[in-house]
Parts: structure tokens; C-alpha cells; sequence
């Protein structure tokens, strides 16, 4: 049974909202409101690795609970890229990487906790131990597959394009769309576009377009976030990209699949940054034919995998079984098994004559 509300006269479906994971009724709001009114101490947590719909959400949700005149931070596990810190409130943010000392003892005082694009602990690296620790109480809301029980309240929907689609549905649903002001819906956009790839993904639905119509209403201009989020690439990551489509992206015909490899060695060369690779595992889409591709990079002591497939080929079971990750059914992230580019890609490969009829079927 889902929550059905009616806005302005669109009628916008709302996801199961848990608790302890049993539905609850109608009422919903009013307690999650109670639950709201009665924190002092707030603190927004989201996934290592940060992206557009991770940051979008969370200072989305900063900017709203801060004009509830609330105590409220962000806390991420470490830095996020440089080409979203025009978010309004990105300055507030707090690295987990770089002030533990301050990031533990908010997370200590706090009295509740708002766990956004991620449902398992495991995502947060060493933030996660302080989580676990924390007696605060915590609402999970979340877009991906299989959510872990820790949350008192979960606003949960794996068939909504991104959390900042959830978040959106939260602040109305606690009658505060008149809240929603220009920098508020700028996060929001942000981190639904980046999640939809720029809305061309079957994630996007009616109600997507709906609430974009709302964000689009308080005068916020699509070119310019547009603009914010690509259109500020450094020399180094241009050519990046251009060496990964000339000299490492492998296509495999009869798999309709293609991948990419980064070295450690590799990266250093082009200068990398924080978010210089992201979205590179996509283009090879472009090839005619091409239903899954993957992309591995190097560094920090791990093998970071990317998966994305197109149709029926479940890329969060593939990552979850075989490479310690688990996402979406098309978009997907894992880890290779040892600290060691070619034995992870080459037990990638062995694996696709397993999965051919899958990955091919239509």
C-alpha cells in the first residue's frame, strides 16, 4: 500500500514509509514531524565517494531543516568533487577525512541522524563505526536495492530515479513545499539530473518531470546548473578522457560489452582529481550494440569497479555476488576480490561466457 498525496493538484506517489520495517498508515507525516520537532541536534551522513545526487540531497535537505531554524550539519566520509562545490551550503560541510575530531563529536551529541543515498553501513569507510556507535535515532532515505535494518524510520523507494526525487517528497509531505526556495531546488535538480544522466535513464518518470516542474517554478534556470556540473572540466580531464575512448576502452562484441581500465600510474599522469573519471563508465553506450560496460580504476588500495547494463541484465547482483558492491539493477558499483588491476579484470572476463545469455538477452 502506498501513500498517496495530492499537490497542487498532481497527484504524486509516495513510497513505503517504514518503520522498523513495517508500513505505516496514513499518519506517517505527523509522527515523522514529531520526531523532527522533538531533535535538537541533527547531523546528514551520506556515502564515501560523494556524487551529485549524494551531495544534492543532503544539502538540499541541510537548507530545509535550516530554515526550520534547526541545529544541523554535514557530515561526509571524505571530500567529494570540486565541480559541486557550488552547492548552496557546501561550505558547511564537514570531511569526515579531514576534522575526525569534529565530525565524531557532532555525530556524539547528536539526537538524530538522516542517512542519505546509501542503506548499509559498510559505505561510509570509518565513519561507519561512529554510526554504529551512535544511540542517536536514524531515517534512512534511499533509492538503492536491499536496505540494511539499522533506521528508525525509512523513506525507502528503489524505483524512484535518485534520493533527491525522495527528498523533494519528504519536505512536501511535511508541507513545506512553499519552503523550497532557489538554492534548495538547485540541489535538488543537481542530483536528479547527475542520477537520471541528464533524465535519459527509464528511472525518469511522469512524477520525475513533475517535480522538476516544481523546481523549475522558483526561477532556477536548467542551463546553469547544467553549466556548474560539465561545462568546468580542467584541461587534464578532457584528456582524460580522451585517452580512455582511443587507448583503454576494449569492446567485446560478442558479450555486446565494454570496459575501461585506469592504473594508478595512469591517473597520476593526467593529474587526476576527486570526480575526473566519473561518468566515463557510460560512454561506451554509444557504441551500437554495446548492453554492459564496466570500468576499473586503481588507487587508494583498492580496485574501484563501475557497472552499468542496459535492459534486464542486473548489474546489482552481478557487483553484489562477485565484486563486494550491489547499487541498481543497471547501475551498480563494486571492488575487486585482491589489490590487483589485472587479476580483477581478468576475473571480470572470466565471467561474462557465465553470463552471456543475460547480458544478450533482449
Amino acid at each position: 500500500m502506498r501513500l498517496d498525496i495530492n499537490i497542487t493538484g498532481f497527484e504524486l506517489k509516495y513510497p513505503k514509509f517504514v518503520n522498523q520495517n513495517q508500513i505505516m498508515q496514513k499518519d506517517s507525516f505527523p509522527k515523522f514531524r514529531a520526531l523532527l520537532k522533538k531533535s535538537e541536534n541533527i547531523v546528514i551522513v551520506t556515502h564515501f565517494n560523494p556524487d551529485g545526487d549524494a551531495m544534492g540531497s543532503s544539502l538540499a535537505l541541510y537548507n530545509y531543516l535550516v530554515k526550520l531554524e534547526k541545529n544541523v550539519c554535514v557530515i561526509t566520509p571524505n571530500e567529494y568533487p570540486e565541480f559541486l562545490h557550488w552547492l548552496p551550503g557546501h561550505k558547511k560541510v564537514i570531511p569526515y577525512t579531514k576534522n575526525q575530531k569534529k565530525a565524531a563529536s557532532l555525530i556524539a551529541k547528536s539526537d538524530l541522524i538522516f542517512t542519505l543515498d546509501f542503506n548499509n553501513y559498510s559505505r561510509l569507510e570509518g565513519l561507519g563505526d561512529l554510526l554504529k556507535d551512535s544511540q542517536a535515532k536514524k531515517i534512512l532515505v534511499d533509492h538503492h536495492q536491499q536496505p540494511d535494518t539499522y533506521a528508525t524510520l525509512m523513506y525507502h523507494d528503489v524505483k524512484a530515479c535518485s534520493t533527491c526525487e525522495l527528498v523533494y517528497e519528504l519536505i512536501v509531505g511535511l508541507s513545506g513545499k512553499k519552503i523550497i526556495d532557489k538554492d534548495i531546488a538547485a540541489c535538488l535538480y543537481t542530483g536528479i539530473m547527475t542520477d537520471t544522466g541528464s533524465f535519459r535513464y527509464d528511472s525518469v518518470t511522469p512524477e520525475t518531470h513533475l517535480i522538476l516542474s516544481g523546481l523549475l517554478s522558483t526561477g532556477l534556470k536548467p542551463s546553469d546548473i547544467h553549466a556548474a556540473v560539465y561545462d568546468t572540466y580542467s584541461e587534464s580531464r578532457v584528456k582524460l578522457l580522451g585517452y580512455c575512448l582511443s587507448e583503454k576502452m576494449v569492446v567485446m562484441p560478442e558479450f555486446q560489452t565494454a570496459y575501461i581500465s585506469l592504473s594508478e600510474k595512469e591517473l597520476q599522469r593526467f593529474s587526476h582529481q576527486k570526480g575526473d573519471t566519473e561518468g566515463i563508465v557510460n560512454y561506451p553506450f554509444a557504441i551500437k550494440g554495446i548492453k554492459f560496460c564496466a570500468f576499473f580504476s586503481e588507487g587508494d588500495g583498492k580496485i574501484k569497479i563501475s557497472f552499468r547494463s542496459k535492459g534486464d541484465f542486473d548489474v546489482n547482483q552481478f557487483a553484489r555476488k562477485h565484486f563486494n558492491g550491489g547499487g541498481h539493477i543497471n547501475a551498480a558499483g563494486g571492488r575487486g576480490n585482491v589489490y590487483d588491476l589485472k587479476k580483477t579484470i581478468h576475473e571480470f572476463l572470466n565471467l561474462l561466457p557465465i553470463y552471456k545469455k543475460e547480458i544478450l538477452k533482449k
